[in-house]
């Protein structure tokens, strides 16, 4: 199928080949009838990414300070590969459309195959053929209510939501600022609501259209028209609210608000303006400032967009799929009229022709559409259901033979931590890449150079060509597709966590006992650090117990970080914990047997003690409240009067008899993935022994899990011997 893209890096737009997307459960797989151009916030993206990387960075100083504080914790190298990695990828556009269901999800009653469907969402309703599209953002389109029109849902919800905000009554008068797209609608909504609206934009077209359409009067902001008809209207008391739905970088909007508004007033945020408030204006009326949060209540919420988790009405009676369904209703019913916004029609095949068109100023529009081909080849969504095949892989492979690997998923890790090592690895050829979302396996084909990209899971698990299976997905789907693939007789490397309950390890060594195929690593790959192995052949063997702590400064999550997901995705150190018990394992040279764990409340810091055969302890002191310019990673290894010490994988020493300090040269810090991938490559083409044997990635596991139950407990959790 067809989608519309752009490389953020060099600003160029495509109409882009991606993979059909499979439809899974909890949504609906719908064909694109028409989709809606944002004349304001994606022209606004378009644009940015035809600027300088200095221009970009001026305009989005927030990113720029994540990448400040990713260089703090990663190093330059590491976080150049993933700002890279994330700029020259190609990227969606579009959040408005209206289309026809053509698959139904499991758990899905209220439409079916045909049913006409108007979707929201930067993620899901897109500028492409086919979408897959959650629940709580799609909404039936009523009956004789036109396609096209339908389109413009989810700008009508943003509308509806800044109305919302505004909480206009009757017969209260209202100022709108930026009569484009969204502007428009927000005077059509107030109009319909019994307000009377002034609007001011410095077009005389817009200004225009917007009386047509509802508006008492509108006019140029620097002209006296638009503060008489505003003094007439209210009898020179100001207005109750202003809605802002203008952008760009001047102040005046904010300024005008506050000459305008009356007493105790209503300013309301829709658009992205700038916003540095006059403070006596503001303080003198004391102005009540709003902002309207795009489509409605629910937005950014993964509970409600991506789960179907919807807020009970009698607690949040607009949610942004109620907004998006009220707003077709008042279409169908003519209490709004959209048509005569739709500046321009353009068929889907000229998308990219049309939005330079619109960026370069040759196509002036308020609304601009695409329209899609009526007819098209049906979709063929991949079946879900576990693989029967009972394929157990040859113990040995001729050295010559390129190994072919598919990846099941490439988000951030796959692209910045370990496809870029294995694109230089001779012998090595990426056959398929696998993803849910059509663009992101797109995206890989190109950077990486995959032969082949889907969304078809079965596909790559009974391709026998394929010798090892990359599982680099959300922590919650790692156990399924692990078991999946030795089902498959695929050798499988997954990253951490293997599991987030007994039950998912217990399923994984199910899959092991019936296939006969234990070909399984887990990506725990600070043992395969250089500096690290260095450190512990210095430090020598060792004849007494050791005592180990490691520290880890975790830092808080941004938010709407998806490791915030606690009931689906596990915890923090759920996902990441596998990391530290492994290389203290490692470095002791054993598994745990007892695991000991206490947190404070009020947060996720924690302390694990883990206590193993020889009397040998090791504290992992995992906190997410300390200072971000701290290092993450520090270790100091015990025994024997001797002492190894690792500083965040840049310097490392031992003392002992002798000192040993690594060099003092600045180095990034290598983390251990290129080294495990070559371990785990070297294993999959000879058939040799796995890079870290099952027993250990079981008992790595088995320790994780059993924090969780020690916290609950408050006592010691004993490890029975794994296998």
């Amino acid at each position: 199928m067809k989608q519309v893209v752009q490389n953020y890096k060099s600003g160029e737009l495509a109409l882009l080949d991606v993979p059909v997307p499979g439809c899974k459960a909890g949504g609906v797989l719908v064909r694109t009838a028409y989709s809606l151009i944002s004349t304001g916030t994606e022209l606004m993206k378009v644009s940015e990414a035809g600027m300088s990387m200095l221009g970009k960075a001026r305009s989005r100083p927030d990113q720029v300070a994540k990448v400040v504080q990713s260089v703090a914790t990663n190093g330059v190298p590491a976080t150049y590969r993933k700002v890279m990695g994330k700029l020259d990828s190609y990227t969606p556009l579009g959040y408005s459309l209206c289309g026809v269901v053509e698959q139904v999800g499991a758990g899905i009653d209220d439409v079916k195959v045909g049913d006409l469907v108007a979707c929201a969402g930067n993620e899901h309703a897109l500028h492409a053929e086919l979408n897959w599209v959650p629940k709580n953002l799609y909404a039936p389109v009523p009956d004789g209510l036109a396609p096209r029109h339908a389109a413009f849902g989810t700008v009508g919800s943003i509308a509806m939501q800044g109305v919302r905000q505004g909480e206009s009554r009757l017969g209260e008068v209202a100022l709108v600022i930026g009569l484009g797209l969204i502007g428009q609608l927000v005077v059509q909504l107030l109009a319909a609501s019994g307000v009377r609206v002034v609007g001011v934009d410095p077009d005389p077209v817009r200004c225009e259209l917007a009386e047509r359409l509802g508006a008492a009067a509108c006019g140029d902001p620097a002209s006296a028209a638009v503060e008489t008809a505003v003094a007439e209207l209210t009898g020179g008391h100001g207005v109750d609210q202003v809605y802002l739905a203008a952008g760009g970088g001047s102040n005046e909007p904010v300024e005008l608000a506050a000459r305008l508004c009356r007493d105790r007033g209503r300013v309301v945020d829709i658009g992205k303006c700038r916003l540095d408030l006059p403070w006596n204006a503001y303080y003198e009326k004391e102005l009540d400032v709003r902002f309207s949060r795009s489509y409605g209540p629910g937005r950014y919420d993964p509970e409600y967009e991506l789960e179907g988790r919807d807020y009970p009405i009698g607690y949040v009676r607009w949610t942004e799929r109620r907004n998006l369904a009220c707003f077709l209703d008042l279409l169908a019913r003519g209490s709004v009229d959209v048509e005569p916004l739709i500046s321009h029609i353009a068929d889907f095949d000229d998308a990219v022709e049309t939005y330079r068109s619109l960026k370069d100023g040759d196509l002036k529009a308020v609304a601009v559409l695409f329209r899609y081909p009526e007819q098209g080849v049906q979709a063929e969504a991949p079946a879900v259901a576990v693989p029967t095949v009972n394929v157990k892989p040859s113990p040995t492979r001729a050295v010559k033979t390129p190994v072919r690997l598919a990846f099941v998923g490439a988000g951030n890790y796959a692209t910045s931590m370990l496809l870029p090592h294995l694109t230089q690895r001779d012998g090595v050829e990426l056959s398929t890449v696998v993803t849910t979302t059509a663009l992101s396996a797109a995206n890989a084909k190109r950077k990486f150079g995959f032969a082949e990209a889907t969304t078809d899971l079965d596909a790559v698990l009974g391709d026998k060509s394929i010798d090892a299976v990359f599982v680099v997905t959300r922590h919650s789907s790692h156990a399924e597709l692990t078991r999946q693939a030795l089902l498959a007789g695929k050798t499988v490397f997954v990253e951490k966590p293997l599991a987030l309950t007994e039950d998912e390890l217990a399923g994984v060594l199910a899959a092991v006992e019936e296939s006969g195929n234990d070909r399984l690593q887990v990506g725990f790959n600070r043992r395969f650090a250089p500096l690290l192995q260095e450190a512990r052949t210095r430090f020598g063997a060792r004849t007494g117990p050791a005592s180990l702590r490691y520290l880890v400064n975790a830092g808080r999550l941004d938010h709407g970080s998806w490791y915030l997901q606690q009931g689906t995705e596990g915890s923090r150190f759920a996902g990441e914990g596998g990391h530290f018990i492994d290389t203290a394992s490692w470095l002791l040279e054993a598994d745990p047997v007892s695991v000991f764990a206490v947190a404070p409340s009020g947060n996720e810091d924690l302390q694990v003690v883990l206590r193993y055969p020889d009397g040998s302890t090791a504290t992992i002191s995992y906190v997410t409240t300390g200072a971000p310019g701290f290092p993450k990673e520090t270790l100091d290894l015990f025994a024997d009067g001797k002492v190894l010490r690792l500083d965040d994988f840049v310097r490392a020493s031992v003392y002992g008899r002798k000192r040993w300090v690594s060099s003092r040269l600045p180095k990034a810090r290598d983390k251990g993935q290129n080294a495990e991938l070559a371990a785990f490559i070297k294993a999959v083409r000879t058939g040799g022994p796995m890079p870290v044997p099952l027993e250990s990635l079981v008992a790595t596991t088995a320790a994780t899990l059993a924090v969780q139950a020690g916290l609950a407990g408050g006592a010691p959790v004993t490890l029975a011997r794994p296998l």
